[in-house]
């Protein structure tokens, strides 16, 4: 037996959950994959609290994505108020965005070398988080953008210019260094040139034993509506522990028509190649939506309450991470208070015990159960949990 401590970036947090993987091999591939998630409890905190308490509450209960956290329970009990906020979904879009960014920035500087046995380059960092910092800055200088119902956002379109275009520098200088390959052929070549981790990982990945590998069929999730999303966790407390069929969300799912990964897909098929390919094309195409969203940004003040008393009520609140799609839903009691809290997040969907992990390991082929646990590693980081996960291998 093989055991593989955890790893990723929620390793060694208590209470944070984890992924444990248990992989049964026979006859040269993974005969079975039994993947399970423990999910932190932390949403439960939420419970008891006001609305204003839970949004400022949230980024601080989760170790990732606090941003997107906190405004997915932002527009929960904006929704549950009859709060209107729309004036600031610009802003907060380019909030969860900068922060999508960081979180791709630390697979690229610290899991991607792991995966190669190369030491983790935290120094890369350093070019990345001061102007992921500022595109806050210049949205709210008050540092009020994640409370409810927005805070005072007053732009200053040249800091914001700045941190975008520092933003995309160090895309260009750490990631792609020039411009990013647009097709296969293109990233044929730029894996060949070996110029940094991200180039040399992606020549491992489209390797004819690799590209195709961990390939599982699974739809991609698609839905965004918080209609539905409220349908399906208030019918259901359970849901986001036992989805009801398997869906893929992530870099993939927002990326699936970008030319990159149409023409990997076309040449490699699913799988490991295809996964990658969706990343890279998500990093590439972070500034662009960052600018469009800057775009339409228009000073606005914080949105209030309603002058009538709404009493109890219930809200759903979408945010997009660099995972997936994240959703909260909540219920209001008559005094204000959250009676209930929920959430399903990404690693609910792809971690899943029938999910995109589980079905793309069972039936892979392996040499013996150190090359299972390194394609195993592979495939988890192309889906990145946002918790540890730990691997274990019977032979």
């Amino acid at each position: 037996m093989t055991v593989t401590p955890g790893a990723g970036p929620g390793a060694g947090i208590p209470g944070e959950g984890s992924v444990a993987v248990r992989l049964q091999l026979a006859d040269g591939r993974i005969g079975r994959a039994a993947v399970a998630t423990r999910r932190p409890r932390a949403v439960a905190a939420l419970v008891g609290r006001t609305a204003d308490e839970a949004v400022r509450l949230a980024p601080l209960l989760f170790s990732l994505c606090g941003t997107a956290q906190g405004l997915a329970v932002a527009r929960a009990c904006e929704s549950a108020l009859g709060i209107d906020a729309a004036a600031h979904e610009a802003a907060r879009a380019l909030l969860t965005d900068a922060e999508a960014l960081d979180s791709h920035g630390w697979q690229a500087a610290v899991e991607w070398p792991a995966r190669l046995g190369a030491p983790p380059r935290p120094a890369a960092l350093r070019g990345l988080r001061p102007a992921v910092t500022a595109v806050a800055a210049a949205l709210y200088p008050a540092g009020d953008g994640l409370r409810l119902g927005g805070g005072a956002l007053r732009p200053d379109a040249a800091a914001l210019r700045d941190a975008l275009a520092r933003l995309s520098g160090w895309l260009e200088a750490e990631i792609f260094a020039g411009p990013p390959p647009r097709d296969a052929d293109g990233l044929a070549a730029w894996a060949a040139r070996g110029g940094n981790d991200a180039a040399r990982l992606a020549a491992r990945l489209i390797e004819p034993d690799l590209a195709g590998w961990g390939a599982c069929g699974v739809p991609l999730l698609g839905e965004r509506s918080p209609d539905r999303f409220a349908a399906a966790l208030a019918a259901d407390a359970s849901f986001a522990a036992r989805p009801p069929h398997p869906a893929l969300t992530g870099p993939l799912e927002r990326q699936a028509g970008h030319p990159l990964v149409l023409s990997v897909t076309e040449r490699f098929g699913d799988g490991l190649a295809r996964l990658f390919a969706a990343r890279l094309a998500d990093l590439a195409e972070l500034p662009r939506r960052m600018e469009a969203a800057a775009g339409a940004l228009r000073p606005a003040a914080p949105a209030f309450r309603p002058a009538a008393p709404s009493g109890p009520g219930t809200g759903c609140g979408v945010a997009e991470t660099a995972r997936g799609r994240l959703a909260h839903w909540l219920r209001l009691d008559e005094s204000g208070r959250l009676a209930d809290a929920r959430m399903v997040a990404p690693t609910d969907w792809n971690f899943a015990a029938d999910g995109p992990l589980a079905r793309g390991l069972a039936g892979a082929a392996v040499r013996d159960g150190a090359d299972a646990v390194e394609r195993a590693r592979l495939l988890v980081a192309m889906l990145d949990p946002c918790v540890a996960c730990g691997i274990e291998v019977h032979e």
